[in-house]
């Protein structure tokens, strides 16, 4: 649990029950439960920037972890990928577009691995609720029309960063690490069906894509049974009622998170964990009212220019530049007050 008032509450009931049960509370709970002797596979997702400890301590235990929350990657890359070589475990993306991707690579590929064979990655994504509204009208979107994605349904802060593509962005850098390219190999495409969840093109052409319904029990099922495959539950995708299959670049004027997270990932370091941070703080913010949809790249943006970047070479580095972006973040925010919800800052 994550109340350790209320875990121990429930502690006191169920000893009353006499029920052999033991709660956990907080952080250390959660790293106590990832690294459990008899647990062989854990799942990692819990959003933002919270699952970046419980999730390394998983694979300092060497488990097969299943990587469904992006943010340890953008974090920490490096460090997850170096503790993974270490311990052993097995990292595999459960996230819709990176699983894709990992079943398109070559036979026994493993994560963080170059492949010189592999030329490209096209990372799809449906363009949110806001693909085709008129920029002019974005500065008064509300949390719920944010929230409203049009093929999936997600918790109110992924969904918000699938309205401002942010979520694309912070997939692009997790793709650079866990499948080894530069920034400037992986092209982002906007596929309104969300059949196609990503693609991935070789050296000699060949272009090689994962179909399938909009169904997250898809890359479960395929991550938990790797390298067999087992029934997902999920329907099976009909080509002929589909009939159609459209793709469009994004407009990065109307999304300029895309330019944001790419400019982090080219910086490398802390850089992304920084940049991470910072929409956390600043989605949170626009969630609670307090911030304008469209200001949340510029608080962004702030951040990126304001807050120091590290090498990202040890975790303590990591978290100290997340702090002090959310800081930077915060105060950027307070000090716009309500002017920051017209742009004028």
């Amino acid at each position: 649990m994550l109340d350790p008032r209320a875990a121990e509450r429930l502690r006191e009931k169920i000893r009353d029950a006499g029920l052999p049960i033991e709660v956990l509370a907080g952080v250390d709970g959660l790293e106590r439960a990832a690294t459990l002797p008899r647990a062989q596979i854990v799942m990692a997702a819990i959003v933002g920037a919270a699952g970046l400890l419980p999730t390394l301590a998983a694979v300092r235990a060497g488990k097969r972890v299943l990587l469904a929350n992006k943010e340890p990657l953008v974090m920490a890359g490096r460090l997850f990928l170096e503790e993974a070589r270490r311990s052993g475990a097995e990292l595999l993306p459960i996230d819709s577009e990176h699983n894709a991707i990992f079943q398109c690579m070559p036979c026994g590929f493993r994560a963080g691995e170059h492949r010189p064979e592999v030329r490209r990655i096209f990372l799809t994504c449906s363009g949110g609720p806001f693909r085709s509204t008129p920029p002019e009208s974005l500065a008064a979107v509300t949390p719920e029309q944010a929230c409203a994605h049009p093929n999936w349904v997600m918790g109110r802060k992924i969904s918000v960063d699938s309205a401002t593509l942010m979520n694309k962005g912070l997939e692009l850098i997790e793709a650079c690490r866990l499948f080894g390219v530069a920034p400037d190999q992986i092209e982002i495409v906007i596929h309104p069906q969300s059949v196609i969840h990503s693609l991935v093109e070789y050296a000699d052409g060949s272009v090689l894509a994962q179909l399938g319904n909009p169904d997250m029990r898809i890359p479960i099922a395929h991550a938990l049974a790797w390298p067999e495959r087992i029934e997902s539950g999920a329907k099976s995708l009909n080509l002929v009622d589909l009939a159609r299959l459209d793709f469009e670049a994004p407009d990065r004027k109307r999304f300029p998170c895309l330019r944001l997270a790419h400019e982090a990932a080219v910086a490398s370091g802390t850089a992304p964990a920084v940049l991470n941070a910072a929409n956390e703080t600043a989605v949170q913010a626009f969630l609670d009212r307090r911030l304008g949809f469209t200001d949340i790249p510029r608080v962004i943006e702030h951040v990126l220019a304001h807050a120091a970047h590290h090498a990202d070479d040890a975790l303590e580095t990591v978290l100290a530049d997340d702090a002090q972006a959310r800081r930077v973040a915060e105060a950027f925010i307070a000090a716009a007050g309500p002017r920051i919800w017209r742009g004028a800052v």
